[in-house]
C-alpha cells in the first residue's frame, strides 16, 4: 500500500492542493484533502511529494518506437515491451505501438506480437494503431511508395483472421476503397475496433459521408490530409464542422503550428486529444534504415528536433507525450487542465477504457506520474508499482 501525501493532484477533473491519496492492489483507495494527521499503518509506504503535481498516466494513441527498436523493423514481443518501457519513463502508461503502411505479413507478425504483450499488460499495451496502407498515394506523406495501397484481393479476410480484437485503431483513407471494401472492413472488425480518417485527399462531403457513416476518429489533423480552404473545406474543414469527430494532433512545435493548435482546441475543445507520434524518444536514434523508409533525426537548439526521411518530409517526433502536454500550454496556450485531459482522460475514453484509466479516483488503476511545475517527470506508478 502506498500513501502520497502532500500532493497538488490532478484528478482528471480539478486540482486539489495538500492532497493525499491512498494505493491498495494496484487502485485507487482514496483521494482526501483533509489536514488532520491520521495513523499510518506500518505496512504503509509514504510519499511525500512536497507540493509537486500528480497526475493521472498519460495514454499515447499512436507511436512508433523506443529507443532503439522499432515496431515495423522488428515486430516482436521485445520491441513492444521495449517501447512501452522508453515511453513510461516520461509518464506514459498506457500506449498504442503503431504502425505505419508496411506488408500484410509484418501487419500480422505485429498484431502478434502486440497481442502476446497486451495478455501480460492489458492496461499498459490494450492494443495496436495500424497506420495504413490503405492510404491516397497523394497524402502518403512519408510513408512508403512501395506499400501504400488498396487491399488486395482477399487481404481484409487474411487481416481480420488473426488477432483482429487487437486492433483498437485502424487509420485508412476511405475514399480510395470501394463501398465493398469499406463493408467489408466493417463486417470483419472487432467491435473494440475504431476506423480513422487520415492521409486522405477526401474533399469536404466525401469526409463528412465518412464521419457520418461511422467513422469516429481523425489521424493527426492537419498532417497528410486535405487541408481547409474557402472553395473546398476539406478533411479539415469537415472534422471543424462535425458535431462528434474526434481527432488527435501531433504538438510537437513541428507538425502543427502553435495558432493552428490551439485554434483546432477552440472549435474541437474535448474532441481533440494529443499523440507523440514518436519514432524513437529518450533519447531520439540518430538515422534509421527500413526499405525505402529512410530518415533522420534533424536537432533544434530551439525545440525537440524532429525526423525527416529522405525526400524531405516530416516524418515523425522524438518526443514523449508529456512534451506535447507542454508545448500545448506554452506554445500554443491552453490550459494546463485541458492539455493533460487531452494526454488522459480523453483517450481513455476513446478505447473504451475511461473507467478504468485517465483520472485519479477512487475505483480506477494507480496509474500515476509526479512532475513538478514545469512538468518534468519525477516519477512514475504503474497499477501502484513504481516503473520510473
Amino acid at each position: 500500500m502506498n500513501q502520497f501525501i502532500n500532493a497538488t493532484v490532478f484528478t482528471g477533473n480539478e486540482w486539489l492542493t495538500g492532497a493525499s491519496v491512498r494505493v491498495e492492489n494496484g487502485q485507487i483507495l482514496e483521494v482526501t484533502t483533509s489536514s488532520s494527521e491520521t495513523q499510518v499503518p506500518d505496512n504503509v509506504t509514504v510519499v511525500d511529494l512536497n507540493g509537486d503535481y500528480l497526475i493521472p498516466g498519460l495514454i499515447d494513441l499512436q507511436l512508433y518506437g523506443g529507443s532503439t527498436l522499432f515496431l515495423n523493423d522488428q515486430p516482436t514481443p521485445e520491441t513492444v515491451r521495449h517501447i512501452y518501457e522508453t515511453h513510461a519513463k516520461n509518464g506514459t502508461t498506457t500506449l498504442l505501438p503503431t504502425i505505419h503502411s508496411t506488408s500484410l505479413a509484418i501487419m500480422q507478425q505485429s498484431m502478434e506480437a502486440v497481442a502476446t504483450v497486451r495478455n501480460e499488460n492489458p492496461l499498459g499495451v490494450p492494443g495496436i494503431h495500424i497506420e495504413g496502407p490503405y492510404f491516397n498515394p497523394i497524402k502518403r506523406g512519408a510513408h512508403s511508395m512501395a506499400y501504400v495501397r488498396t487491399p488486395a484481393e482477399g487481404e481484409l479476410e487474411t487481416l481480420f483472421s488473426t488477432n483482429a480484437d487487437v486492433i483498437r485503431i485502424l487509420t485508412l483513407a476511405s475514399e480510395i476503397l470501394t463501398p465493398d471494401q469499406l463493408n467489408t472492413i466493417n463486417r470483419l472488425k472487432h467491435p473494440n475496433t475504431l476506423l480513422s480518417l487520415g492521409h486522405s485527399n477526401a474533399t469536404y462531403q466525401q469526409a463528412t459521408r465518412a464521419f457520418d457513416e461511422g467513422i469516429p476518429l481523425a489521424t493527426h489533423l492537419y498532417n497528410a490530409m486535405r487541408s481547409f480552404e474557402s472553395r473546398e473545406p476539406g478533411v479539415v474543414g469537415a472534422v471543424f464542422d462535425h458535431p462528434s469527430v474526434r481527432a488527435s494532433i501531433i504538438a510537437d512545435s513541428y507538425h502543427c503550428n502553435p495558432t493552428a493548435i490551439r485554434i483546432a482546441y477552440r472549435l474541437l475543445g474535448e474532441r481533440l486529444f494529443l499523440i507523440s507520434d514518436a519514432l524513437f524518444a529518450n533519447p531520439p536514434r540518430p538515422t534509421f534504415e527500413l526499405g525505402q523508409f529512410v530518415v533522420h533525426f534533424e536537432p533544434d537548439t530551439n525545440g525537440p528536433g524532429r525526423y525527416v526521411n529522405n525526400e524531405a518530409n516530416l516524418a515523425g517526433s522524438a518526443i514523449t507525450l508529456i512534451d506535447c502536454v507542454k508545448i500545448a500550454v506554452e506554445q500554443a496556450g491552453i490550459p494546463l487542465t485541458s492539455a493533460l485531459r487531452m494526454a488522459s482522460v480523453i483517450p481513455a475514453e476513446i478505447i473504451g477504457l475511461g473507467d478504468q484509466l485517465g483520472k485519479i479516483q477512487p475505483g480506477y488503476v494507480a496509474n500515476l506520474v509526479r512532475t513538478n511545475t514545469s512538468l518534468q517527470t519525477k516519477g512514475v506508478w504503474a497499477s501502484g508499482q513504481k516503473i520510473a
